[in-house]
């Protein structure tokens, strides 16, 4: 019995010794089994620590994870990790799966970043020894990783480096900035001799060709605008031989044949000197308010749509009924009279003056309508006439001829030299038209003057002072009319009756007509200095 209760004893006590042993196993594979799952959640946190680094400095915070090694790894033992086991395997890549889906919707909503310095790993330093991966040899990078960017490898600092950067940058802006100035000033130098060139060429060619032949055109500009402006000549040349032909341009000095003024189309008789662009053109489009010269109707209609004047400028010294007549300064209304001489040369075969109007007065007559009123004619006088000249030159305008306002033009003028206590002859010498009307008129004075005279004697002088024509242009007309006789070394004036009641016939003939100028419409004082 004694030997069964010892058999008895040994075997409790070898039982109790079993379960201690298999009870102290399966806790020691529990705690396996904990830090293998520890471990595995610290390597997948890890190896997601190279793409993330809150990830990294959250599992550093964690007092139980382990420091991690430069290559990002976590330390690990054969004790530890059982690789081989296929529980361990197990559950190492459920323990990384569940890692990665936390990981994926940590940083779902967050943005990817794109720039390179935040793609460093920091845990990664450089081999050279001492160095601690700040600053870069460029002087443009926070950290560097490899020998060739260690400025401590190169016995540099990393404040150095940067310093040294910026010394860099400004030079190379610098050589640039030279290199543009060289370049420039090469340029201008190219230009200045091509230039120079060309000046000298185009002297030479003048000098042989004077100004009968066009100016060199070749490399002033591209070969493709050259081109074009040669065809533009062409076609300009074409244009002006098929007017030409149906004789709107002629090949004499009056290059203008028409005139278009107002509701007149006119011809016209004489060169007169407009530009050279309009004095080529057939057809002359002209204002008949500003007188402004203008190439085609269309332009006319436009500029008409504008005009604002309907009368000539300056002041009104005359008017009755509709015909009125203004005085217009020369130096006050300079383009005006300019424009006015340049209309009247296309008229008047011996007139000189166009652009120096400047010393004379004009005196413009017209007749108005509900429209304006419209240029008859005018005639100039100097304002200071050393030799008592009371007309410079004299104008009707063709489609006013032949209906007495001449004479009212050539009346107007002595009526001025009466009001002026002068004595007064046109300046010579007289257009055809012009002397004839000048004789006409004369002849009407004279033979006025003796038909209301009812003395016995006349006096030249007297006829002169009271008529203001001059004695020359008295005696010559007395000539003309064989009404004055030298006799006994005198000479005498004779009253011819016959010619004085023909004069009174027409003048009863012609009724009362209003182409007479009446002195109390004049409201005219004479200007200072004259």
């Amino acid at each position: 019995m004694a030997g069964s209760g010892s058999d008895v004893t040994e075997d409790s006590d070898d039982s109790a010794e079993r379960e201690q042993t298999n009870s102290s196993e399966s806790d020691g594979n529990l705690r396996k089994r904990q830090r293998l799952t520890r471990a595995s959640t610290r390597l997948s946190q890890s190896s997601q620590g190279w793409r993330h680094t809150p990830d990294l400095k959250r599992s550093a915070d964690h007092d139980e994870s382990p420091p991690l090694t430069p290559t990002g790894n976590a330390p690990s033992s054969e004790s530890e990790l059982d690789i081989s086991s296929p529980n361990a395997s197990h559950d190492e890549s459920q323990a990384k799966d569940q890692a990665n889906r936390d990981l994926e919707k940590d940083l779902s909503h967050r943005p990817k970043r794109r720039r390179c310095h935040e793609t460093y790993n920091f845990n990664m330093k450089c081999p050279t020894p001492g160095c601690n991966s700040l600053g870069h040899l460029t002087g443009k990078h926070e950290r560097h990783f490899a020998v060739s960017g260690c400025p401590l490898y190169h016995n540099l600092s990393a404040d150095e480096c940067k310093v040294k950067a910026v010394s860099r940058e400004k030079q190379e802006e610098e050589m640039k900035a030279q290199e543009e100035n060289q370049s420039r000033h090469a340029t201008r130098h190219q230009l200045l001799a091509y230039f120079c060139a060309f000046v000298s060429c185009q002297q030479e060619h003048r000098q042989t060709h004077s100004n009968t032949r066009e100016p060199l055109l070749e490399n002033i500009t591209s070969e493709y605008d050259l081109e074009l402006f040669r065809k533009a000549q062409a076609r300009a040349s074409e244009d002006l031989e098929k007017l030409r032909i149906q004789g709107q341009i002629t090949e004499g000095s009056n290059m203008i044949k028409t005139i278009l003024f107002g509701r007149y189309e006119l011809d016209t008789w004489y060169h007169s000197p407009y530009p050279e662009e309009y004095a080529r053109l057939g057809r002359l489009y002209v204002c008949e308010f500003c007188l402004k010269y203008m190439k085609s109707q269309t332009i006319l209609r436009r500029h008409m749509a504008k005009c604002v004047w309907k009368h000539p400028p300056g002041d009104e010294v005359y008017r009755k009924g509709s015909i009125s007549v203004f005085e217009v300064d020369g130096k006050k209304n300079k383009i005006y009279c300019q424009n006015l001489c340049l209309l009247a040369k296309l008229f008047l075969d011996h007139k000189t003056l166009y652009y120096d109007v400047e010393p004379f007065l004009f005196y413009v007559m017209t007749e108005a309508d509900n429209t304006g009123c419209h240029l008859v004619g005018y005639f100039s006088k100097e304002k200071n006439s050393f030799l008592n000249y009371n007309v410079s030159c004299i104008l009707t305008m063709p489609q006013y001829m032949r209906q007495g306002f001449g004479k009212m033009l050539i009346d107007f003028s002595y009526l001025l030299s009466k009001v002026e206590e002068k004595v007064g002859s046109p300046e010579r010498p007289l257009s055809d038209l012009g002397l004839i009307s000048y004789r006409s008129y004369w002849k009407e004075v004279l033979l006025r003057y003796m038909y209301n005279f009812q003395g016995k004697e006349i006096s030249i002088k007297e006829i002169s002072q009271e008529t203001a024509v001059n004695p020359v242009d008295i005696v010559s007309t007395l000539q003309s009319l064989q009404m004055l006789k030298y006799w006994k070394g005198k000479h005498l004036v004779l009253k011819r009756q016959d010619l004085i009641d023909e004069w009174k016939a027409k003048e009863i003939k012609r009724g009362n007509s209003n182409k007479a100028i009446d002195p109390t419409s004049l409201k005219w004082t004479p200007p200072k200095g004259t």
